[in-house]
């Protein structure tokens, strides 16, 4: 079992490393509210459906039930990230590289923000931890294949899924005779279901480091069951639904105006096919972009509806995709032999 609440901050209080690497995970999850989050608002926001700042509030109010209502039934998704990378026997090293690939990956959420590009942080968090793991004695003894096996089957999933899902929704509603009226009703649903599958995924990525962080903390020795204390869940998604609030109108432009001019109904379709993709990898407990599937998503509705516009935005930000792997785990790769230098 893991430490309670009242223990782990009196433990934190004692040793300031683990008090640093609760702190960074944290700042994540908050980078994580901020930038990624968004891209679940994105369509309800773009089709004026909703105004940014209540789209914001109900994305914030679902992340924090996704988060805590999908830990408390399973927490695969959080185990396959707690279980990505093997740190080794020293205690102190391991928790020196973990903090430089937290670091890593708030530096590279923020740029992302900064220039308005919808990056993902579950694939900077998993590139992050990697990198960082890399950098200790031993290099590549340290990733865990199999964890990584499923990764890379939700990284495929994430994308096939949503384009196919945004695509076929669209061409099923495209001969509806249901007014503009229930469309715009249903994309308000379709972005709380987004935004609390959001919660239920990346919540529960960040969970899984939080929890890494302690069990290095503790000496590297893990516990004989995998489990998710009750205060730590609602810790996260309270910080999640946090940094939504503070907002991504950056993010929400991008991926809704930057990519396609959607109507109503194909945005109700977007977050159908998005929301459609997010579960099943979320049931077969796989770790996966909610950008990729939700930008996916409305690239397969948008291009049934509308011939294709917007290639020109899905290449800017395929390749940012492309970039945040090597990109984020070479930072927490170089960062990791820096924190253990000056350590």
């Amino acid at each position: 079992m893991f430490l309670s609440g009242t223990a782990f901050f009196l433990e934190a209080l004692r040793d300031p490393v683990l008090g640093l690497t609760a702190l960074l995970v944290l700042a994540v999850i908050l980078v994580n509210g901020w930038t990624d989050a968004p891209n679940a608002i994105a369509t309800v926001v773009t089709t004026q459906v909703l105004p940014f700042r209540r789209a914001v509030a109900l994305a914030a109010a679902c992340n924090l039930l996704g988060v805590c209502c999908a830990t408390a039934a399973g927490a695969a998704v959080a185990e396959t990230l707690y279980s990505i990378a093997d740190f080794g026997g020293d205690a102190r090293s391991a928790l020196s590289a973990l903090c430089a690939a937290l670091c890593a990956i708030v530096v590279w959420a923020v740029l992302a923000w900064r220039f308005g590009v919808p990056t993902s942080e579950s694939h900077a968090l998993i590139a992050g931890v990697t990198g960082a793991a890399l950098s200790l004695p031993g290099g590549l003894a340290h990733v865990r294949p199999e964890a990584w096996g499923r990764v890379l089957l939700g990284l495929g999933l994430s994308v096939g899924l949503g384009l196919w899902g945004g695509r076929a929704c669209a061409a099923l509603l495209r001969h509806s005779r249901r007014d503009m009226a229930f469309f715009r009703r249903g994309q308000v649903a379709g972005a709380a279901a987004m935004a609390f599958l959001h919660g239920a995924q990346d919540g529960q990525k960040f969970i899984g480091v939080f929890l890494l962080g302690c069990t290095l903390a503790g000496g590297g020795r893990e516990p004989e069951r995998f489990s998710v204390p009750l205060w730590l869940m609602a810790l996260c998604a309270a910080v999640m639904a946090l940094g939504t609030l503070i907002g991504g109108r950056r993010i929400v432009e991008t991926v809704g105006r930057g990519l396609e001019g959607l109507s109503p109904r194909e945005g109700f379709a977007a977050d159908l096919g998005g929301a459609a993709c997010l579960t099943v990898c979320t049931l077969l407990g796989l770790p996966v972009s909610t950008t990729h599937a939700k930008t996916a998503a409305i690239l397969g509705a948008g291009t049934c509806a509308a011939g294709g516009r917007g290639r020109g935005a899905a290449r800017e930000i395929l390749l940012t995709w492309l970039l945040t792997f090597p990109g984020c785990g070479l930072m927490g790769f170089f960062l990791s032999r820096l924190f253990r230098m000056a350590g």
